[in-house]
């Protein structure tokens, strides 16, 4: 990916500014939450959110948190109701993300959802993180400001060493006080699944909930962050590396190989990153099989590539 200049701001409004400024620019700014410092983009900004993969080297795309500022902001992109109400009034802002449904106008990046119908939602306690939220006044998709499979970052140093270059800010909020990441929570016939541990204590949910969180079942199908494997997988067959479609097949394009959509004309991964979910949803749609260009297998490329493979393999 191309160099940047890292800029490190400190935490007076002059300088959450300018961070707001950066992220509506579709920079990445890594800010510190309660739980590991974040790497913020503007959630409604697919070529934004594709430079978090790409500056993080992360192999795949699964699905982002998305901070907000409250819980006001949060109805805006998903639907809370129910026991996730319960929840947000007991924990928000706090180290718990929600994974709840999308709401019909949410404009969020598909990028930031992988493609799922639902999204997960965090409304941070840090200080720093809460007013860098007021001033962009906007959702910000934030995974933690990290290589990909490296430890989570709980100082700007953190950051630094692992992204220093890669991105265009860090926010010295100090050390944060959690060092975990937070609880996620999801929802399966409205009943609260666990989906991962983290800054909220299982009893503290439960005794909120009065009654036992189900604990996901092995195997079953990943809906947010922090799990091992996450994809939208279309109806329709999936060939890949195809340098032309078959007889009906639709065909989706990269660069020099056109088709019904191009993922890029320009052969740009991180434009095709930002298109993905959006192009296969649409060519899904039509019901035909569907043959994709070759994309190159570097950069942002892996993690399309990982994508679509995972889209592709047989299933039941």
């Amino acid at each position: 990916m191309q160099q940047r200049t890292t800029i490190t701001l400190g935490v007076e409004s002059s300088d959450l500014n300018q961070a707001a400024d950066l992220l509506r620019a579709g920079g990445l700014v890594s800010f510190p939450t309660e739980t590991v410092y974040g790497l913020g983009a503007d959630a409604c900004n697919g070529r934004a959110v594709a430079g978090i993969f790409a500056a993080k080297n992360r192999p795949s795309f699964n699905p982002l948190i998305v901070h907000v500022a409250d819980t006001e902001a949060a109805r805006r992109y998903a639907v809370l109701e129910g026991d996730a109400v319960r929840l947000a009034d007991a924990f928000w802002p706090g180290p718990l993300t929600l994974v709840l449904p999308l709401t019909l106008d949410h404009g969020l990046s598909e990028l930031v959802t992988a493609g799922l119908p639902t999204v997960g939602l965090r409304v941070p306690a840090h200080p720093v993180a809460a007013a860098l939220l007021r001033a962009f006044d906007g959702p910000v998709a934030a995974p933690s400001a990290n290589p990909s499979g490296r430890i989570s970052p709980t100082q700007a140093a953190h950051v630094l060493a692992g992204l220093d270059g890669r991105i265009d800010a860090v926010v010295d909020g100090g050390a944060c006080p959690v060092g975990v990441e937070s609880t996620i929570v999801g929802f399966e016939d409205a009943q609260p699944v666990l989906l991962r541990p983290g800054g909220v204590p299982v009893e503290a949910l439960e005794r909120v909930l009065d009654t036992r969180l189900i604990q996901r079942a092995e195997g079953s199908a990943i809906n947010a962050p922090g799990q091992l494997l996450s994809h939208y997988a279309p109806k329709a067959r999936l060939r890949l590396n195809a340098d032309a479609p078959e007889p009906g097949e639709l065909y989706l394009g990269f660069g020099a190989h056109t088709g019904d959509l191009n993922l890029s004309v320009s052969g740009d991964l991180g434009e095709a990153a930002a298109q993905l979910f959006a192009c296969l949803h649409a060519l899904d749609d039509k019901g035909r099989p569907i043959a994709v260009a070759p994309i190159p297998d570097t950069g942002l490329g892996r993690a399309i590539n990982d994508r679509l493979q995972r889209a592709a393999a047989p299933r039941d």
